[in-house]
């Protein structure tokens, strides 16, 4: 089973841990309203100006042509509604005064998961590598299920991998969440399934966390193997992130992480290298990874 555990879990790695969007807030990201209206105290809009200049705050009163915005900072401004392009709803918090969009996948690192979840109907779009597109999708508020394929896989064309990556959150807390998760692998031609099943736990706020999991790939004709996972992120600016991320498997043998994230508030990209550590092999290549959340 080892030289199929090792594709696993590198394919694992690029495609399946991450599940959907932060539990620390459960607004929508990027939800336009086509009407102005008075928005709820907990709530935090973007206001976008014909002129191009954005506000962050909410809707406080509408009536006729008059629109009364309160930003963050509790300024208060009147305008027309022909001075408004859109007002969306959105995730974040402030920092220094500063007001902070929330990293849009913060669910995941490079490639593995943290544990958080995606509410309900939320989802993202992803193509690690550039070439390992999935969905990941919340169907309740702790509950995400996702699925993908390699659009290259192998020297041979018989067998192709398509797998499934439910995820449910067990713990949500203000600080600590835990959750646990199956990346399950079929194949096209006649080899059996395999897979992952994994828990992990990430402790920290929007701004800096710290993530560590533990998984085991199994085989129905084969004994299983371990794999242990810990990483973090780190903001470094109001769009941009610092990331690690290690795994190590049962033999000793492992791969390092490191990086950048620079993410708006639906669309996020990693740029990062990856070395092998702990064996003979020696590598490094980049890791190129877009998302979009939607």
């Amino acid at each position: 089973m080892g030289l199929r555990v090792s594709v696993v879990v590198v394919s694992f790695m690029a495609v399946s841990w991450g599940a959907g969007s932060g539990v620390l807030a459960q607004e929508r990201v990027g939800e336009y309203t086509s009407a102005l209206e008075v928005a709820p105290d907990d709530v935090v809009q973007e206001l976008r100006l014909e002129d191009g200049s954005r506000l962050y705050g909410r809707v406080v009163e509408v009536e006729g042509n008059r629109v009364v915005f309160r930003t963050v900072s509790g300024l208060q401004l009147v305008l027309t509604r022909d001075q408004v392009s859109d007002v969306r709803r959105v995730s974040g918090h402030l920092h220094q005064g500063e007001f902070r969009l929330e990293d849009p996948n913060r669910t995941r690192l490079f490639f593995g998961p943290t544990a958080r979840s995606l509410p309900r109907g939320r989802g993202y779009l992803g193509v690690y590598e550039l070439v390992m597109p999935f969905v990941q999708v919340g169907v309740t508020d702790r509950l995400t299920v996702g699925g993908g394929t390699p659009l290259i896989f192998g020297e041979g064309g018989d067998s192709h991998p398509f797998w499934l990556t439910p995820k449910f959150q067990l713990l949500r807390g203000e600080r600590t969440q835990i959750a646990a998760g199956v990346m399950h692998f079929l194949f096209t031609g006649d080899e059996e399934p395999v897979g992952i099943a994994y828990g992990v736990v990430t402790h920290g706020t929007p701004d800096a966390s710290v993530t560590a999991g533990f998984g085991y790939g199994y085989q129905s004709s084969d004994r299983g193997a371990w794999i242990g996972m810990v990483g973090g992120d780190k903001r470094v600016g109001r769009k941009v992130k610092l990331l690690a991320e290690g795994y190590l498997w049962q033999g000793g043998e492992g791969i390092l992480m490191g990086g950048v994230r620079f993410f708006g508030a639906r669309l996020s990209a990693d740029l990062g290298v990856v070395t092998a550590v702990g064996g003979d092999d020696t590598f490094v290549f980049p890791v190129v990874n877009v998302v979009w959340t939607f």
